[in-house]
């Protein structure tokens, strides 16, 4: 007979975070593949079973202290290059299939540079299977006799399922089977010989604490996230040889339980390990691979194979599945192949590979990205925004970071010395993601249904040769006799009859006296350990009270210091910020004081070349004007003299015509006459050179060139446009040189010599020439420069040292017949003519030349 169905009772809902606020870090694990050449070298050396060393190969750049770089990485298991599939598969997958088993999430990812061995981590290689066939076969062997049968769940495109009675589901798996190309695979189908021997797992796993009294059912699906784009590896496009049609990208979505999902994805009902391996085999034929420098089956695109267990209890009398939709628990396990970091001057990729791990290497950044704000997040209290969205990969995976699941990656490392620097940047992102923590997923509830459903109206025989309870009563009376009547007059019978029962009667009541007896003894001792328990109970209740009182004081103590750390963060943080904004200002100030004190430097250069120059010219006018007025006093003199003369000569005739009446009259001689009789000595002589005197029968001069001391080398001869002909015997004369106007590249790298004439006025109005000589070198970028080494002068000056200019008057001419020459202005200016009274020449000439004096 079978009991009456109860009344399910509804599932309660239940908050995210509301029954724990515990936290697990991001399970990290290292996998150290074995290197392709026994002589290749190395840098990761595995210390222990929790760390690893990297080493800086030969030929990589050293240290400050010129020491070989050494850095140390901890995980929470590093497994060496002989660990075999499955004891990776024991420590990292187990507990996630177990918590799938039982109603969790997880998320499982490989990470690592190109050719680390990420998909033989997750695939497996034939004959040694990875971590997805182990997975399916552990989940299968935990489930195998508890399925549901085909089409009793059914998914639908809003992230959830349908449950479909046994008759419903009856008529879709005779309708799929009458279908000519069945789209669900067959477990009765042979197994493609191509993938067999990687889903042959030898060693049995199964989880334990299976609820017996649900059902499962297991689906799969498969995508590709390709250039930022998500795609379905297990979608059936019809194949038009005419014009195929490219596959469509899919969106993602967000469940009414704000769960991130694809929508439009495939989900595929698998009964066996043989079937589902068969489906992700028909996925991976499609996913995008290429051939590189540095892998010759390099994945291009991020692959999710995604394993959905539906769980749903059964009703009341354990026969059929209970019809209720929000019983049903559907927990997910996520196994990504991330494609490997890569860069370009390795790999040598061009076009669409060159665009592929462009894609590839920014979904990456932005998976760091989110890892470091979550850690930041955590440690320091702050709340920024994590950018999930910045990458399809992170904004499907968002869930499990919030609270949905465990996380676990596997960092694969390749140790050969070319992946040093990619395998750096890897540890350093897994040291960045140990730090961030998950929240740990809430337990799934309880449906209220009595356990042992499943098993309870089925017939079960005896347990071992254990006697019954009253067989053993039964056995403890005496033997009734034979109650057979075989005559009317037997009158034996009867009496005996009844002394046997009178005695089963007397032995029944004292074995009910003793019963008594024994459970009022056992009362007692019951009564007795209830209060023992129970003073034992309020004496641990009391111990408890204060034990909590005392956490509750000590968390207490733990937010107050929490706070008070926080606030001093933010102090410090005040305090670095205010010191930075000091130390600019400072530096500010100290290159402004430092640009003030060479401005002021430059005012008193300048000020006292100014005071240099005006001093030169107060000193030049001083002995002009000096000069001028010993001319004018000369001047006068003479004028005086003249007048004197004139007084005199005018009283000579007045005598003479009073003494002498008749006497001829005296003649004034003239000046000429008496520049001619001036000798040769009182004319200065001329500091012209004898060059540049004219001379009509004179032959022409041949200038003299100035032979350079480096004539033997190649010269560039820089001469500027602005730069003026002179007339000086003495040029520069360099054979072999290239003359430019403007120094440039070309001309330098064909010489090694350098020669800049330069012009410049000097103090005396001379232009003064200067050859700035310099050697020509090569420089390590492939340009030249220039080294000066000497510096030659030529210069015009007159043998007295001073100016010259031609005098205002002509001397006579000479009897050889000389052309006029050229006198000094200064010779001009201290000679006077004086005449003595009373002279019988005349006027005559004598000198009265004062020293001169010489220039400061």
């Amino acid at each position: 007979m079978k009991s009456a169905r109860a009344k399910t009772p509804r599932k309660p809902i239940v908050k995210k975070g509301s029954q724990t606020n515990l936290k697990d870090p991001v399970g990290v694990y290292c996998r150290v593949r074995p290197l392709g050449f026994p002589d290749q070298e190395c840098c990761i050396e595995v210390i222990n079973n929790t760390t690893v060393q990297l080493h800086t190969p030969e030929g990589y750049r050293l240290n400050r202290n010129g020491d070989y770089k050494e850095t140390q990485y901890s995980f929470k298991q590093v497994f060496g290059t002989h660990i075999t599939q499955k004891e990776l598969f024991d420590v990292v997958a187990n507990p996630l299939v177990d918590d799938l088993i039982h109603g969790k999430n997880g998320l499982l990812f490989t990470y690592g540079v190109t050719g680390s061995g990420k998909t033989h981590t997750m695939t497996g290689s034939p004959g040694e299977g990875g971590l997805l066939p182990r997975c399916l076969d552990m989940i299968f062997n935990s489930i195998g006799s508890f399925q549901a049968k085909r089409y009793v769940f059914k998914s639908n495109d809003r992230n959830s399922m349908d449950i479909q009675c046994e008759v419903d589901a009856l008529l879709e798996r005779q309708k799929r089977e009458a279908m000519p190309n069945p789209k669900t695979p067959s477990s009765k189908r042979q197994v493609d010989p191509e993938f067999a021997d990687m889903i042959t797992v030898q060693e049995f796993c199964k989880a334990e604490e299976v609820d017996e009294d649900s059902v499962y059912g297991v689906f799969v699906s498969y995508i590709e996230i390709y250039n930022n784009y998500i795609y379905d590896l297990l979608e059936e496009v019809p194949f038009d040889p005419i014009k195929p049609k490219p596959p469509q990208s899919k969106l993602l979505r967000e469940d009414k339980n704000h769960n991130m999902y694809v929508a439009g994805c495939t989900e595929v009902e698998v009964k066996s390990t043989e079937e589902a391996f068969e489906v992700f085999w028909r996925g991976q034929k499609k996913r995008r691979i290429a051939n590189t420098h540095l892998n010759r089956e390099s994945s291009r695109s991020h692959s999710v194979f995604n394993i959905k267990l539906v769980q749903a209890p059964l009703d009341a009398d354990g026969d059929n599945v209970l019809q209720e939709k929000e019983q049903i628990t559907i927990s997910q396990l996520s196994l990504v192949d991330l494609a490997g970091s890569e860069r370009t001057n390795r790999t040598r990729a061009e076009g669409n590979r060159l665009r592929e791990a462009g894609n590839i290497n920014q979904s990456l950044m932005t998976l760091r990205t989110c890892m470091d704000v979550l850690r930041e997040n955590q440690m320091y209290g702050t709340n920024k925004m994590v950018p999930y969205r910045d990458s399809k990969l992170t904004h499907l995976f968002k869930n499990y970071f919030d609270g949905e699941g465990k996380v676990r990656m596997i960092v694969c490392v390749n140790p050969k010395a070319e992946d040093y620097e990619e395998n750096l940047q890897v540890m350093r992102f897994a040291e960045v993601t140990q730090e961030v923590e998950v929240a740990r997923p809430v337990d799934k509830a309880i449906c209220g249904l009595t356990p042992g459903r499943r098993y309870r109206n089925q017939p079960r025989g005896p347990i071992g040769n254990e006697p019954l309870v009253t067989d053993v009563v039964l056995q403890s009376f005496p033997p009734l006799p034979s109650c057979e009547i075989l005559d009317i007059n037997d009158e034996q019978t009867l009496p005996r009859l009844i002394e046997a029962l009178e005695k089963r009667h007397h032995l029944r009541q004292m074995m009910i006296d003793e019963f008594n007896k024994q459970s009022n003894a056992f009362k007692a001792l019951l009564q007795e350990f209830d209060n023992a328990v129970l003073s034992k109970e309020n004496h641990m209740q009391g111990k408890l009270n204060e034990k909590e009182k005392m956490i509750s004081g000590q968390k207490l103590e733990i937010e107050r210091l929490e706070k008070k750390n926080k606030t001093l963060e933010y102090k410090i943080e005040i305090l670095e910020k205010t010191t930075t904004i000091y130390e600019e200002d400072k530096r500010n100030l100290q290159q402004e004081l430092e640009t003030q004190n060479q401005k002021l430097q430059r005012q008193f250069s300048d000020k006292r070349r100014l005071e240099a120059r005006l001093q030169g010219m107060v000193t030049e006018t001083t002995m002009k004007w000096e000069k001028e007025c010993e001319r004018r006093v000369a001047a006068k003199q003479l004028e005086m003299q003249n007048k004197l003369w004139v007084k005199d000569e005018k009283l000579k005739q007045l005598k003479a015509i009073v003494t002498e009446p008749k006497t001829e009259k005296p003649e004034r001689p003239s000046r000429e006459r008496d520049r001619e009789k001036v000798t040769q000595r009182s004319v200065s002589p001329s500091p012209v050179p004898f060059l540049f005197q004219p001379d009509q029968n004179a032959p022409p001069i041949r200038l003299r060139h100035r032979r350079s001391r480096s004539a033997g080398d190649r010269w560039v001869d820089h001469k500027p446009a602005s730069n003026m002909q002179t007339e000086t015997v003495m040029q520069p004369h360099v054979p072999h040189a290239i003359t430019v106007s403007v120094a440039n590249e070309k001309a330098l790298a064909k010489c090694e010599k350098y020669m800049l004439t330069h012009q410049e006025l000097a103090s005396d109005g001379e232009i003064e020439t200067k050859l700035i000589k310099g050697d020509i070198y090569k420089t390590r970028g492939g340009g030249q420069s220039v080294q000066f080494t000497d510096i030659e002068t030529l210069k015009q000056e007159s043998p007295n040292g001073s100016r010259k200019r031609r005098s205002s008057t002509v001397a006579p001419a000479q009897p050889d017949g000389a052309e006029s020459e050229w006198t000094d202005v200064e010779t001009r200016c201290s000679v006077a003519v004086e005449m003595k009274a009373g002279s019988q020449l005349g006027p005559g000439y004598q000198h009265h030349a004062q020293p001169k004096r010489k220039k400061p």
